[in-house]
């Protein structure tokens, strides 16, 4: 009885566990299966691959429609909106041969589409991509895409500069969520590892419509790694050796998954020592150690997909103040520096409803930093916490009509418990709503949208008015309303047109309204203004895209008018010897854009040539240029695909010569840059023997050991130049 029991039950949950099933066979033109075909539902972070006679089965999905991508290199992505029925449902597809990367689906866009429907031109990047450059850090990585930059010191410390602007005008998300970390100092760093990582995407301009304040210049979007595929365990170990900074970076990452629950955990160590220049001297205290460590938890079943991530980062930076001057290779951090404990929390859930479903994000990151100058006493100690939540209904389809409704919201306080203040103890409330509509019919797909947000500061008062350090009782309402449009089409079958209106805003962050001191590394007493009002923009994108079997052209182009924009300007009063600045306002510009071309010779099918140039400039309305503007860049690569037998698949080698112009267009208290080129070499793929396989990748980055100071190194007032050859190895088993 107990056997019938038991076998009546495996039969109920095996039928149950059947039910809303898709199934199919994927083929190429000529009709052959096509084996290793990624098949993935990201609403429900549930996958598969395709197997040796290019059949898929995946179970347990919601009924109603689902979007489901089918993709592999050399091939054409497609994303389908599928309608599920209950039982088994059928689709069968034809992939088309391509020479060019994958079409890749755009997450930190409303409809998640693949970039070729996308309304807006979103950059696309793998960590993968980024990681066989060689760069040592993740900011050093996202450098390397057109229209991005970095205001770095030394090689611990970058913040992201899209299109000239960056600091509170670029916005970070972190799984799903928006990251908070003091971005308004300039030796605050992102506080992200680049392991655990999938892929970044890069929305270069005002994106206030979906993200609210502080998208004003552009977004930065992480995808956190994808799940192991259903009944599976995944392992992998990597470790990185760089030669200049005598450094090491190890991970390891475990991964398992049933039909229903999925789980995963990844542990990283970075340490590096003093970077050296290319006289052979290394540039005292840029040492750094890190330590990152992930986790996440899903659960998807027909009608409900949920995961619950953490990371972990901890940070000990020297700051870097002397210059060249005792030389070691010890990574032991010496003062002045910083010490960084960053906890992210986060909980993304998908409810399946019947024509419609409910996205809900919620977040918590604590930001506790220290910095020290001379002892184990902080100096500063800001204690930053924020809850962020993000509702989104997807509203059930309308012939082609989709359509998003949501709100967004944060509640923020940070306290001092340090000797010194830097900014007053704060709380920050969000509030906005918005929505947005995407239609679309053959080719062509218009975007529109609206939102509006709210946004109240209050700080306390402390100290003694009038004196260094001390701030008055702050109360200030913000409000604001913002609209983007676009337009997308096909002109021919090789021609893409996009162009997007868009406007953004940012309300002033406690440092201009507040600051009241000699700010860290610049040599400036700094007074705020409690008056500023808040910075809007409008700005204007065209991007043309060319594709052929062998060749790809693009044309980004923007203009940026931005009302208010904040900077800090001499009062011509000193105090302590120091020179007074200001925080005011102005009308601003910024226009440049990024063009390229990926050329595939026939009949030479494993070589590539890439070349893209960027510029931006940045002015003020009375004609003064913005400070703080990247250089014009030209970048050229040739790169080898090949495979050799069966001991080495999608091996590559690569040539890179990056070319940094001029900067004589410099904001009043900048000076000129000279440009450099510098030469990179990069080898590697994946090794098989017998049962041992790994992946490897060996580069060369400034081979020719060009001595170099970028325009945006905060190292460049003390003429201390940039990083000499480096040497970089990495490895990558899996378990």
């Amino acid at each position: 009885m107990k056997l019938k029991i038991t076998a009546l039950f495996c039969g109920l949950i095996s039928f149950i566990h059947a039910q809303n099933k898709l199934s199919g066979t994927i083929t190429n033109q000529e009709k052959q299966p096509l084996s290793g075909v990624s098949v993935t539902i990201s609403d429900l972070h549930k996958g598969t691959t395709t197997d040796e006679n290019g059949m898929y089965s995946i179970s347990n999905l919601p009924i109603g429609t689902n979007k489901i991508t089918f993709s592999i290199l050399g091939y054409t992505t497609q994303n389908k909106a599928l309608i599920i029925q209950k039982g088994d449902n059928k689709l069968d597809l034809i992939l088309a041969a391509t020479e060019f990367q994958m079409d890749e689906v755009i997450i930190a866009t409303a409809f998640h589409k693949l970039q070729s429907q996308n309304v807006m031109k979103v950059e696309h990047q793998s960590m993968k991509s980024l990681q066989q450059k060689g760069t040592a850090t993740l900011i050093e990585g996202l450098a390397t895409i057109p229209g991005v930059s970095q205001v770095s010191t030394g090689t611990s410390i970058g913040k992201p500069v899209i299109r000239g602007l960056s600091g509170n005008r670029v916005l970070v998300y972190s799984q799903g969520v928006r990251l908070e970390n003091q971005q308004f100092g300039d030796e605050h760093g992102l506080g992200l590892n680049d392991a655990g990582v999938e892929s970044v995407e890069v929305i270069k301009g005002p994106a206030s419509l979906l993200y609210g304040s502080d998208a004003l210049g552009g977004v930065l979007y992480f995808n956190p790694e994808k799940f192991a595929k259903a009944n599976s365990f995944q392992g992998d170990f990597g470790q990185k050796l760089f030669s200049n900074t005598v450094g090491s970076n190890s991970t390891l990452g475990l991964k398992i998954a049933s039909e229903n629950w999925k789980y995963l955990v990844r542990g990283t160590y970075n340490i590096h020592s003093d970077y050296k220049i290319t006289d052979g001297n290394r540039v005292t205290n840029t040492r750094y150690n890190e330590q990152d460590f992930k986790t996440a938890i899903g659960y998807s079943n027909a009608h409900l997909s949920s995961v619950f991530r953490y990371n972990f980062n901890q940070l000990d930076l020297g700051i870097p103040e002397n210059g060249i001057g005792t030389q070691t290779t010890s990574n032991k951090t010496d003062y002045p520096k910083q010490g960084v404990f960053n906890h992210l929390l986060s909980l993304n859930s998908i409810l399946f409803l019947k024509n419609s479903k409910l996205e809900i994000d919620l977040g918590f990151i604590s930001n506790d930093r220290s910095e020290f100058e001379d002892s184990p006493t902080a100096i500063l100690h800001m204690k930053l916490k924020t809850f962020n939540y993000d509702l989104k209904y997807h509203l059930p389809k309308f012939g082609k009509i989709e359509s998003i409704v949501g709100i967004q919201g944060m509640q923020q306080t940070n306290k001092n418990s340090g000797i010194e203040f830097l900014i007053p103890n704060a709380a920050t409330t969000d509030f906005g709503v918005f929505g947005t509509t995407n239609y679309e019919w053959k080719t062509n797909v218009i975007q529109a949208g609206l939102r509006f947000d709210t946004r109240k500061i209050s700080s306390e008062s402390h100290g003694i008015i009038g004196d260094e350090g001390s701030f008055e009782a702050l109360n200030k309402n913000y409000t604001s309303a913002n609209a983007a449009l676009g337009y997308k089409t096909n002109l021919n079958e090789n021609i893409t047109l996009r162009l997007n209106v868009a406007s953004g805003f940012r309300a002033p962050n406690l440092a201009e309204l507040t600051s009241n001191g000699v700010h860290e590394g610049t040599n400036r007493y700094e007074i705020g203004n409690s008056n500023l009002k808040t910075e809007q923009n409008v700005q204007t994108d065209l991007n043309v895209e060319y594709k052929n079997s062998h060749f790809e052209f693009f044309a980004n182009g923007f203009y940026n008018h931005i009302t208010n924009y904040i900077y800090s300007a001499p009062s011509g009063i000193i105090i302590a010897q120091n020179d007074v600045f200001d925080y005011v306002q102005n009308d601003a510009k910024l226009y440049g854009g990024e063009f390229g071309i990926h050329f595939h010779p026939h009949p030479i099918d494993w070589l590539h040539f890439e070349s893209s140039f960027e510029t931006v400039t940045g002015q003020k309305q009375n004609g003064d240029y913005l400070p703080l503007i990247p250089a014009n860049k030209w970048d050229n690569s040739i790169r080898a695909e090949f495979n050799v037998k069966k001991w080495l698949k999608e091996g590559f080698a690569t040539l890179n010569i990056s070319n940094t112009f001029n900067q004589n267009k410099i904001g009043g208290f900048e000076t000129n840059s000279n440009g450099y080129v510098l030469v990179n070499l990069g080898i590697g793929g994946n090794v098989q023997f017998g049962k041992t396989a790994f992946s490897f990748n060996l580069n060369g980055n400034n081979l020719a050991n060009k001595s170099y100071i970028a325009h945006l190194s905060r190292l460049k007032t003390d003429g201390i130049p940039n990083m000499g050859r480096t040497i970089i190895l990495g490895i990558n088993f899996n378990i």
